[in-house]
């Protein structure tokens, strides 16, 4: 039997992204989950900072009541380590492209650790004087959909939504990896994770994957990233 995968958005985005994902999942009988962090998606509840997110998925953890594997995109990379610290109940954590933080460590103080690196989508954020940011519509898709379709690429834009800044500034308290198992996915097209960045963060998991592809393989490479998961769920 397999385990669960729970998926993990990223910034700006919500449970939505993953649809073609869960279907090619779902094709293969492997259940899945795709949570909308608090205000982004569908979900009525406030926008967070990172504790608020880690929580939450904890709480859809504990709502599921079974061991899975814990996925997270991008800034979900950071989500996913704050909210599996205690649990055991995570048998496997994957880094889509996603920031793989280490205690006391947040998005924005691992990137100034590392040697700096150019990305499309610098380009397209705007910061808000509420605390939070939004994309540039004009500007984003070439950072986080580069070799998407056109039609995927259409109906992703207008969802996305508001991301507060301090869920990039805020540090998570441990690093799970040193008890839970963990694969990280490297995107080698990424133009809103550099690939220098993610070779730094994908040397402090256990296994690497990668795939030639842009930030979004779940909806560029949508078989082979359920192919990767499926293999890590059937694993238990």
């Amino acid at each position: 039997m397999s385990a669960s995968i729970v998926l993990v958005h990223g910034a700006w985005h919500g449970a939505w992204c993953y649809a073609a994902l869960q279907h090619a999942l779902d094709e293969s009988g492997v259940p899945s989950y795709s949570i909308d962090l608090p205000g982004h998606g569908t979900s009525t509840m406030p926008l967070g900072d990172l504790h608020c997110d880690a929580r939450y998925v904890a709480q859809v953890l504990d709502a599921i009541g079974e061991p899975v594997v814990l996925v997270g995109h991008s800034y979900g990379g950071a989500v996913i380590t704050e909210a599996a610290a205690s649990r055991e109940d995570v048998t496997h954590l994957v880094y889509l492209a996603a920031f793989a933080l280490n205690a006391g460590e947040s998005v924005t103080s691992l990137l100034a650790s590392l040697p700096r690196a150019r990305v499309q989508l610098s380009k397209a954020i705007r910061k808000r004087d509420d605390g939070t940011s939004v994309l540039d519509p004009a500007m984003a898709a070439d950072g986080l959909y580069g070799d998407c379709s056109k039609p995927a690429i259409e109906a992703a834009l207008p969802r996305l939504g508001p991301q507060p800044m301090i869920t990039f500034t805020d540090c998570v308290s441990a690093s799970p990896r040193s008890r839970i198992a963990s694969t990280y996915v490297r995107c080698t097209r990424d133009e809103a994770i550099h690939i220098t960045h993610q070779n730094a963060m994908a040397a402090r998991c256990d296994a690497v994957v990668s795939l030639d592809t842009g930030h979004s393989p779940f909806m560029s490479r949508t078989a082979d990233t359920a192919d990767i998961l499926r293999g890590l769920a059937r694993r238990r």
